[in-house]
């Protein structure tokens, strides 16, 4: 008997704060450079690095949590059968937190015992353990840290399941996950959808991320014999193509155990060519998670820690007291750097399954890859052919477009909102019914662009209030360029958003106008900031700093954090000491404790060797390094060469310079480095 019921979860958590109010812009270098060795096949070069530059708008950053944790509740829905317990967290993402298989006694996820937001995500704050479901753009997804939608279904025997979907705002699709768990089923069962019911082509993202255990004798594997891995030994790295099991990266060492490698590192199984790709993690004795697919979601993926000073403090320091873990991960593409096109109202579906297996331990772990592979292959097909789950995969197909029933937990009011500008658009393509935003969630956020929308003018509001969320989408920007071609639809605020979908736009001119026609109207620090950022960008530093002086002016007596961070740090950056010890000491206290604050602080103080104010800087518990962030080292370096030689980092002999810091190597709490 099938089951579908909330339950809450209290476990010790950091709040995530309130959201980073400053709009964060895109990369216009949309496609990430990639560097490729003449291994790499021409079929697999194809859209590498494609539109997988640093894109987060309308989105704000989620920046403002610690590492001070409390109790806290978080409600939970779970999926159950005789045999599986899948326990969801519809306020994280969907975040899937455990799948515990009670026919076998085992967890078979690595889960957190803690809620610790780290700097890993597109928004920032990310967190490990569980199944994280990533869609829409390159990177942790903006909805990992945010509550989405889930809705009870109805499986294919009348029993309950589970809907988890939203609205994805960075590129205008909507991802859906029905969940089907039927009686005496020995896997969780996920189809996917992923939709583009828009009149242009975009380019498309998804990955499952699988936290498991990491044990000394964990091996991963996946149906392939070759892998794109990543090559560290130039001077930035570089994609290569090898035969598995064993690694160029690792000196031909076996990759596919985790704990060969001393570094972070991660390859991609090039699984495209079988009827059903899976990937599995098993430990010493042949056991543990696999997941399955229909051929749509082709290719697999490793990502591992390492086994240095960085990796090992990095997995303490996302999950304290918790076992180690590595990630298993299935996409779309070759690699999470492939760029994959989305055409116009394209509606991609698929079928993965999640559960336990075992097989011949003496095949799994012996020096036959085929061998091994064969070995739970045959395992799996005894469960599950490629024929049966394209049967499910059609079956759920014709389930998908249903609109759920109850719903359990809700989103966000944006999707509720594209569909009142969907319903005024003439000739708008349909969104499919299962995608339901009930307009009792149209909130303060979503009000100014209903007005915009209903009223043809976005409505102003008080500068000294922070501006709330953005928009960018190219619907919205026409109907606000519109807008403001009247006279009476004049305001400051509506500027400031133009001038912020000009820029996303790389319409420098375009934003830089919009800003200037902001300020003129009412001056508002939010206006000042973007023309600083806007500065920064054109390479010119003394005018970006006169931009943020006229923001700060307009703050002073009631400092925006977010702002502050920006404007001391582009103050040290110029090298402007004396102004910005000034600042500092005039914040607030409760100021006293941010991170990159403390870390200017710790600069500052070494400039005029307050070594003793360095080192309580550096005893901070910092909690939004960002992965292979070496701010914390550089300072301990630049301190120990400073304290021992009277040296900086530029004019230290290079002899002198590798025996102090040989001799002073620092602590494992602050070496997030992915190389030590």
């Amino acid at each position: 008997m099938t089951e579908l019921y909330r339950e809450n979860l209290t476990l010790p958590g950091a709040p995530l704060g309130e959201d980073n109010p400053l709009p964060y812009f895109r990369n216009p270098q949309t496609n990430q450079p990639v560097n490729m060795l003449d291994s790499l096949p021409a079929e697999k070069k194809t859209l590498f690095g494609w539109e997988t530059g640093f894109r987060v708008l309308p989105y704000r950053m989620q920046d403002n949590y610690t590492r001070q944790r409390r109790p806290l509740t978080l409600e939970t829905l779970v999926l159950e059968n005789e045999i599986l317990k899948a326990t969801f967290l519809p306020g994280l993402g969907g975040r899937l937190i455990s799948l515990f298989d009670k026919s076998q006694g085992r967890e078979l996820l690595n889960v957190n015992p803690v809620f610790q937001p780290a700097n890993l995500a597109i928004r920032n704050a990310w967190f490990s353990g569980g199944i994280e479901w990533n869609a829409g753009q390159y990177g942790h997804s903006v909805n990992t840290c945010a509550p989405v939608f889930a809705a009870r279904i109805e499986g294919l025997d009348g029993e309950p399941g589970l809907r988890l979907y939203e609205f994805e705002r960075t590129r205008s699709l909507f991802w859906q996950i029905d969940f089907y768990l039927p009686s005496g089923s020995t896997f969780l069962v996920a189809h996917t959808r992923l939709a583009n019911p828009n009149p242009r082509d975009t380019s498309a993202y998804w990955w499952t991320n699988i936290a498991v255990t990491e044990t000394p004798d964990l091996r991963i594997l996946a149906p392939a014999q070759q892998a794109i891995y990543v090559d560290f030994s130039q001077k930035s790295s570089a994609f290569g193509y090898t035969d598995l099991p064993g690694l160029p990266s690792l000196g031909g060492a076996d990759g596919t155990y985790p704990l060969s490698s001393t570094f972070a590192n991660e390859f991609f199984f090039q699984t495209d060519s079988c009827e059903m790709p899976w990937e599995a993690a098993l430990d010493g004795q042949g056991s543990g998670l696999i997941e399955a697919s229909t051929p749509f979601l082709k290719y697999r993926k490793l990502f591992l820690w390492g086994t240095h000073q960085g990796g090992r403090h990095w997995q303490e320091y996302l999950a304290p007291g918790n076992q180690p873990y590595c990630e298993i991960q299935a996409g779309l593409a070759p690699t999470q750097l492939h760029g994959l096109p989305l055409p116009a109202n394209a509606d991609w579906q698929w079928t993965q399954v999640f559960g336990f297996i075992q097989a011949d331990p003496a095949l799994v772990h012996g020096p036959d890859w085929s061998a091994a592979l064969g070995a739970v292959e045959n395992k799996l097909r005894e469960r599950l052919t490629p024929a049966r789950l394209e049967e499910l995969d059609a079956a759920y197909r014709t389930k998908a477009d249903a609109p759920g029933g109850e719903i359990l937990a809700v989103g966000s009011g944006w999707g509720a909102l594209e569909l009142k500008r969907r319903e005024k658009e003439v000739g708008s393509l349909p969104v499919p019914a299962s995608f339901v935003f009930p307009e009792t969630l149209l909130g303060k956020e979503q009000s100014k662009w209903l007005a915009l929308l209903e009223n043809e003018r976005l409505p102003e509001q008080n500068p000294e209030e922070t501006p709330g969320d953005w928009q960018v989408q190219p619907e919205w920007y026409e109907l606000l360029r519109r807008s403001l071609e009247k006279s009476e639809n004049q305001n400051w605020y509506a500027w400031l958003h133009l001038g912020v979908m000009a820029l996303e736009r790389f319409d420098e001119t375009g934003a830089r106008t919009a800003w200037e026609k902001s300020v003129e109207l009412k001056p508002n620090a939010w206006a000042y900031r973007n023309l600083a950022v806007l500065a920064e960008r054109q390479d010119d530093p003394e005018a970006a700093l006169a931009f943020y002086e006229q923001a700060w002016q307009l703050t002073a007596t009631n400092p925006n954090l977010a702002l502050t961070r920006e404007y001391l740090a582009a103050l040290l950056a110029a090298r402007h000491y004396e102004q910005a010890r000034t600042i500092y000491k005039t914040l607030p206290a409760a100021f006293g404790q941010d991170d990159r604050l403390v870390l200017i602080r710790g600069r500052l103080a070494l400039e005029t060797g307050d070594f003793q104010t360095v080192e309580e800087v550096l005893a901070h518990d910092f909690a939004v390094i960002r992965e292979g962030e070496t701010e914390l080292t550089d300072l301990w370096q630049d301190l120990w060469l400073k304290r021992k030689a009277g040296l900086t980092e530029q004019t230290a002999n290079p002899a002198l310079r590798e025996q102090v810091l040989r001799d002073n190597p620092p602590p494992s709490r602050i070496d997030f480095r992915i190389f030590s």
